[in-house]
């Protein structure tokens, strides 16, 4: 029995707080009250074998995806290799650049079959799965750097799209980068598939060989990294408005490759200050304007 899962109310008597490890999610449902009881109830009984249950595969997910491996055994495993493949044969990549995406996957879907809610979110630090019945809505807040609340503007998402995933990427977050787009945040059709995408993207927003840039072996600060000992990037200095634009043209060239194979829907792409914006669905645009709206769902 997993006695180190933490599961609490927050304060605002809404929202569930899961922690376990490295795994941190902001979960809310929205219905009547004894669904949204059932979804945190089926939220918790799930979350609380997760983590051992990827600790059980962790050396297969840290391994390069290959199109030619065996599947793993987990369900959240298995969601993570299946937002990774389509990149496996082009671009460096673990499993584990879609690990938040698909843990907030799994949580929903269990809350969902549970339950009866008009909608839901679960928030894996940033890598948010999406629940919307017809006619309802989100809000999405993006940041513009991981980790500072500062919002770069919203986007909305409306039932009738296909979004049901948004996840942020850069060398500010909480996960290694070979970038130096300080966020981008990918809207896709599921939180593993955006997660996947926003670590590619970010990887392509790049100078390489800059003086300004300082990269370290990703082995130097996690010696289990799954990024071995390829450079990670530590801190950017000033660039100028010409490097930026020159930094912008491989992301936006990824991304733009991304949004046409049907990977993802949208993308915002920061650095120091300026943002790209590919991709515009319906009314769920990337607005690069600053918002300050109550009750947003954050990227």
């Amino acid at each position: 029995m997993n006695q180190r899962a933490q599961i609490r109310m927050l304060p605002d008597g809404r929202r569930l707080h899961l922690h376990d490890g490295p795994i941190d999610l902001i979960v809310e449902a929205f219905g009547l009250p004894a669904e949204v009881e059932a979804a945190y109830q089926a939220a918790s009984a799930r979350f609380v074998t997760v983590l051992d249950e990827l600790c059980d595969e962790l050396s297969y997910l840290r391994r390069p995806c290959s199109s030619e491996a065996a599947w793993p055994e987990g369900a959240v495993a298995r969601r993570m290799v299946a937002a990774v493949m389509p990149y496996a044969t082009q671009y460096f990549i673990t499993p584990m650049a879609a690990v938040a995406g698909a843990v907030a996957e799994e949580i929903l879907a269990a809350m969902v079959s549970a339950s009866e809610l008009s909608r839901a979110y679960v928030n894996d630090g940033g890598d948010i799965a999406l629940h919307l019945n017809p006619g309802e809505e989100f809000v999405v807040g993006m940041v513009e750097r991981p980790g500072r609340p500062s919002l770069l503007g919203t986007t909305t998402v409306h039932a009738a799209d296909p979004v049901r995933g948004i996840a942020t990427s850069g060398w500010r977050g909480r996960s290694f980068s070979l970038g130096i787009a300080d966020a981008v945040t990918v809207l896709a059709d599921r939180a593993a598939a955006a997660d996947a995408a926003a670590t590619i993207i970010a990887n392509a927003v790049d100078l390489p060989g800059h003086p300004a840039i300082v990269r370290v072996p990703a082995c130097e600060l996690a010696p289990d990294s799954d990024l071995g000992n390829r450079l990670v990037t530590q801190a950017v200095g000033v660039l100028t408005a010409d490097e930026v634009d020159q930094a912008f043209v491989a992301g936006a060239r990824t991304a733009e490759l991304l949004l046409r194979i049907g990977l993802i829907r949208s993308a915002a792409l920061s650095l120091q200050g300026e943002t790209r914006v590919v991709g515009v669905l319906g009314e769920a645009r990337m607005i690069a304007t600053p918002a300050y709206e109550r009750g947003l769902v954050h990227a």
